[in-house]
């Protein structure tokens, strides 16, 4: 079996190393993708700890780019970098049988003060990075990360997440610093609309605000980018293993909406096994680590197991 486990880690996780160790070595993978790997010392270090091999994006413009990382316990066979919007990390290793899974990490940009908020830029995005994997056309691969976007049909508490922004918004205009890589206001809402930032201020007071708020999010939340990698075959690990949960990923202390996904192709999703969310490891609460929950995905070389015991520290149904 090969446990995958997909992570934003938030801004590099340069203060965080420890907890963020201990939530994905209770998940025990066996590669683990990195989104906002903006510190390479600490993807050295987690790698260290884990007794993992790393690899990072190419072609970083300054130290702190916005790069993704993958560490592997199984060997690894060649490493490629794609230059989109954001680099994508497509990394082929080898299970203990000899089978060879080619991993993708992505990160797609949030962009959500932008028209839509940014949809049409990650439906480029995605248009892209199914290009590229059309070279792995019936062999077994995966796509993992953050993509910025809601599934079709997935709920979204919008009002939560307004909660949080308008938290995270209050402690930006005391010190920018204390909040790097967290929404806030300016930062999700569109220039044009900010003159009504003291009424979203408002809505969070108010549960039947909140409820008009969600109804009115839910449909407006663009779907299209994980639309587009559905049609192209791609089957959401966690929702085809938990079609009734919510599987909330972000934020992680205030779970509103499920924006971290793993996608496996055909051949390999035959042998998924169970995919969870997990929000604690060895003692440590999920949002210590990052504003992102981990997705973690299992699979094995027989179809059709009975019976797959819960990965430990996932829960049954988050942020809901």
């Amino acid at each position: 079996m090969t446990r995958i486990l997909s992570y934003n880690i938030l801004v590099g996780a340069t203060r965080r190393v420890d907890p963020l160790t201990s939530m994905i070595k209770a998940a025990n993978p066996d590669v683990v993708g990195l989104v906002e790997a903006t510190n390479p010392q600490v993807v050295e270090e987690l790698a260290q700890r884990l007794d993992m091999q790393y690899v990072m994006s190419a072609y970083p413009r300054h130290w702190q780019d916005w790069q993704v990382a993958l560490l592997s316990r199984l060997p690894i066979i060649y490493t490629k970098t794609h230059l989109l919007t954001k680099p994508v990390l497509e990394v082929c290793v080898e299970e203990p049988g000899g089978r060879q899974i080619t991993v993708f990490v992505t990160h797609l940009s949030a962009a959500f003060s932008k028209g839509r908020a940014g949809d049409s830029i990650r439906r480029h995005e995605v248009q892209d990075l199914v290009r590229i994997m059309e070279a792995k056309q019936g062999m077994p691969h995966l796509v993992m990360g953050d993509f910025n976007n809601l599934a079709p049909g997935d709920p979204f508490k919008a009002s939560a997440l307004l909660r949080y922004v308008v938290k995270m918004d209050q402690v930006y205009k005391q010190n920018p610093a204390a909040v790097e890589g967290h929404p806030h206001l300016d930062f999700v809402v569109p220039g044009p609309l900010r003159i009504l930032n003291p009424i979203l201020r408002i809505i969070p007071r108010s549960k039947l605000l909140c409820d008009l708020f969600d109804t009115a999010a839910s449909v407006y939340a663009p779907r299209g980018s994980i639309r587009l990698l559905q049609r192209a075959g791609y089957v959401d690990c966690f929702r085809q293993m938990n079609p009734g949960t919510a599987g909330f990923t972000c934020p992680a202390d205030a779970p509103a909406g499920r924006i971290d996904f793993i996608f496996a192709s055909p051949e390999l999703a035959q042998n998924l096994l169970t995919c969870c969310i997990p929000t604690e490891g060895a003692g440590v609460h999920a949002e210590e680590a990052s504003d992102h929950l981990p997705v973690v995905a299992e699979f094995g070389e027989v179809v059709g197991a009975k019976h797959v015991p819960q990965l430990k520290g996932c829960a049954e149904e988050v942020g809901v």
